[in-house]
């Protein structure tokens, strides 16, 4: 049984060796590639004859699975899996599972990070402090008593909800099909777009939340009101949101994800827009984070191998 694991995840490779050798034993070898290649021939031999292909955020087609004749599981070292083909794998067969958790907490920390950069204007404040400035100017607000309206309430938002009501917010959550959280009331889309502060997108790409904020939805936020967007770029119309920003509909946007994967080009709209703050598809990206990703997709390829395969997508 051979297991490919086709770009680096974050982690040495002796550590990520140690992993697997812990996981998998002595019957499963591992064929690691240290540099990341989104070329589709370079990926065809990467994949080889492996069984088992594990892989983070890089396209992976039909065009490169059907030349592996041998593979049976796809392990995404990543929560969002909209960049593999799931319709080729379903009529393969091929088992897909996730590393769902990984990341709650580091993306949970980062959304706050943002926040409270845009609410104190920190980046304002550091330039002007360089540039023998003063506090002129650069009165920022608190979190205690703000609305907090999370847009999908899994491990991520709930992660969210529960920073955001030690911080003093009032949380409300928009969910379909997640469990009630203690405190945290949930409303309609539309009411949480209009009552809230601060709202936070934790809502993975499908076609129902493509473009869930487009102009419309936009036009329903308080005008004091900020987005904070760390699940998946497409889930926002980051043109519309430029303008909303633009034209004074909101009062600003942290980003962590876009309608491509960083680097972003520099006509791109969110650039010229006032009051954001964007950060390169970041949020998952600790220490900490890659170690526990590292450790899960390897659990998961051993209890796949056991028949009792876990975090299936």
């Amino acid at each position: 049984m051979k297991c490919a694991v086709v770009e680096p995840l974050g982690v040495s490779k002796e550590v990520l060796m140690a992993s697997g050798a812990a996981a998998l034993g002595p019957d499963v070898v591992i064929d690691y590639y240290p540099d990341r290649t989104e070329d589709p021939q370079q990926l065809i031999e990467r994949s080889g004859d492996a069984d088992i292909v594990m892989i983070s955020n890089i396209p992976y087609g039909r065009e490169i699975m059907s030349k592996n004749p041998n593979l049976k599981m796809i392990c995404v070292a990543f929560t969002g899996y909209d960049h593999i083909d799931m319709e080729y794998c379903r009529e393969h067969n091929i088992t897909v599972c996730n590393c769902s958790g990984y990341a709650t907490t580091a993306v949970a920390e980062l959304v706050f990070g943002s926040v409270i950069a845009l609410y104190r204007r920190i980046k304002k404040c550091d330039e002007a402090t360089r540039n023998h400035g003063t506090k002129n100017g650069l009165i920022g607000f608190e979190l205690e008593g703000k609305t907090f309206g999370i847009v999908g309430l899994g491990a991520i938002g709930g992660a969210v909800a529960r920073i955001a009501q030690a911080f003093g917010c009032e949380v409300i959550a928009y969910s379909e099909g997640s469990d009630p959280m203690a405190k945290v009331e949930n409303v309609s889309f539309s009411e949480l777009l209009r009552r809230s502060d601060i709202v936070s997108l934790h809502v993975p790409l499908l076609e129902s939340t493509k473009g869930l904020i487009n102009r419309e939805t936009l036009s329903l936020m308080k005008r004091t009101a900020i987005l904070v967007n760390a699940a998946r770029g497409p889930v926002v119309d980051n043109s519309a949101l430029a303008q909303a920003l633009t034209d004074g509909v909101i009062a600003g946007a942290a980003l962590d994800v876009f309608d491509m994967e960083p680097p972003v080009p520099q006509d791109y709209p969110l650039l010229q827009a006032p009051n954001t703050l964007l950060t390169p598809h970041v949020a998952f990206a600790t220490a900490e984070s890659m170690v526990k990703r590292v450790n899960i997709a390897f659990d998961n390829v051993k209890c796949w191998l056991a028949g009792s395969p876990v975090h299936v997508v």
